[in-house]
């Protein structure tokens, strides 16, 4: 399974995924761990990240389709403007202030621990990633829409 995802699900920005390939997987995992909520990109990814766009791309598949399980909600993480994305806790107001079906506002003791997370794995620490851990309102505040 995992050359199968290495070869036909690279990690790579500017790659789309199959829609078909990654609904399969995700539903297989979905039953086999009944889950009840997915967290997912929206259709801009964040970052326009391909990968992302193509995982949002097949969870709304599932969705539009009915083939998730019954009772299973999906929330896409809401992409932000640039200037918004990079203002970190000063965004908390302004997503306050906007309409969402969710807002997650983690605490300082979270955002150290999703710090921490991200600086386990060096080969994706690049030079903007590094700005993205001092500036990014990803790692303060998360606004959620119902799909």
């Amino acid at each position: 399974m995992a050359l199968l995802i290495s070869r036909d699900l690279p990690d790579d920005p500017a790659v789309e995924w199959d829609t078909q390939l990654l609904a399969t997987l995700v539903l297989k995992h979905i039953e086999a761990k009944n889950v009840n909520l997915v967290v997912t990109f929206d259709a801009g990814g964040v970052s326009g990240h391909a990968n992302h766009i193509s995982l949002h791309t097949a969870v709304r598949y599932l969705h539009s389709e009915g083939k998730l399980p019954e009772g299973c909600r999906v929330l896409v993480l809401e992409s932000v403007n640039l200037c918004r994305k990079y203002i970190s806790f000063l965004d908390v107001l302004i997503s306050c202030l906007l309409p969402t079906d969710a807002l997650f506002i983690l605490t300082e003791e979270e955002t150290e621990q999703a710090k921490r997370a991200m600086q386990c794995h060096r080969s994706q620490l690049l030079w903007f990633r590094r700005l993205y851990l001092l500036f990014s309102r990803y790692l303060v505040v998360n606004s959620l829409r119902l799909l």
